[in-house]
C-alpha cells in the first residue's frame, strides 16, 4: 500500500490518517479502496477507528488527476465505477469498531461524506463543509447516501442544490458532526474521547454501535425489543462486572 494513507495501532485502537496534505487529502479513487480495504480487514480486531487528515484539511473531496476525463461511460458502467465509493460508506457505516473522526480545513464532497458517515464526528471551529457537486452538474446521490440518516430531509436537499460552504455551527445543528472545538483543542478533544472509550467495557461500545446501526431502519416495537436483548446480553457480562 502507499504512503497515501498511514495506518497505525496504538494499543487496540486504529489510527487511519489520509496522507495527501499537499491535495488537501483528496481521496483518487484508489485511495477509497484501500481506505475501504483497511476498515474491512481490520475493523473486527480494533476497539476503536479514529480517522484523520494530514495538514491543514480533512478532506477535500475526490481527485480524478490531471489527465483527460473518458468518454462518457454507459449507465451500468458509471454504476460499477461507483461501487468503491459507496463501498467504503457502506463499511464505515457497518465497521464493528466505532468510527472517529478528527475534522479540521475542508470536508468537501467525499470528504464531508466521510465525516458524516464516521458514528462520532469532532470537528475543529475553523472547519468547512460543502456538497459542491450540483455545481458542476453532478447528481451527488453518492454523497446524499452516506448523510441520509444523519441529516433531516430538508436540510441535506438544502445544502445539496445551494451547494454552499457551511460552517461547523451549521453543520452541528443539523447533525453531521457530533461537536464543535476550538481547533487548539481538536486533537486533545479526541484523544479523551479515544481515552474514555478504551477505558470503557469493550461489549459495552461495541453494543452502541451495533444498535445504532441496526435499529434505525426497523419498527419501534422491534427497536424496543432489540434493545431489551442487547441490555440482558451485555450488561450481565463478566467484562461489565469488572467494571
Amino acid at each position: 500500500m502507499s504512503e497515501d494513507i498511514l495506518v497505525s495501532y496504538t494499543d487496540d485502537v486504529l489510527e487511519i490518517t489520509l496522507n495527501r496534505p499537499e491535495r488537501g487529502n483528496a481521496m483518487s479513487d484508489q485511495m477509497i479502496r484501500d481506505l475501504g480495504d483497511i476498515v474491512e480487514r481490520e475493523h473486527e480486531k480494533a476497539r476503536l477507528i479514529v480517522l484523520r487528515g494530514n495538514g491543514d484539511d480533512f478532506c477535500a473531496g475526490r481527485y480524478h488527476g490531471g489527465g483527460p476525463r473518458p468518454a462518457a461511460p454507459e449507465a451500468l458502467e458509471v454504476r460499477e465505477l461507483s461501487d468503491h465509493v459507496f463501498r467504503c460508506y457502506g463499511l464505515l457505516r457497518s465497521s464493528k469498531a466505532p468510527v472517529i473522526a478528527q475534522v479540521q480545513g475542508r470536508s468537501l464532497g467525499f470528504g464531508f461524506a466521510l465525516a458524516a458517515a464516521a458514528d462520532i464526528t469532532i470537528c475543529a471551529d475553523t472547519a468547512q463543509f460543502q456538497v459542491p457537486e450540483f455545481n458542476h452538474n453532478i447528481m451527488p446521490t453518492m454523497v446524499m447516501s452516506s448523510m441520509i440518516d444523519r441529516v433531516p430531509l430538508k436540510a441535506l436537499m438544502y445544502n445539496v442544490w445551494t451547494s454552499q460552504m457551511i460552517s461547523p455551527e451549521r453543520a452541528l445543528a443539523i447533525g453531521a458532526v457530533s461537536d464543535v472545538v476550538p481547533a487548539a483543542e481538536l486533537a486533545d478533544k479526541v484523544s479523551a474521547l479515544v481515552k474514555r472509550l478504551s477505558d470503557a467495557a469493550r461489549p459495552a461500545v461495541l453494543a452502541v454501535k451495533e444498535y445504532g446501526v441496526n435499529a434505525q431502519p426497523i419498527d419501534m416495537s422491534k427497536a424496543v425489543h432489540f434493545a431489551r436483548s442487547l441490555h440482558a446480553l451485555v450488561n450481565s457480562s463478566s467484562q461489565l462486572k469488572r467494571k
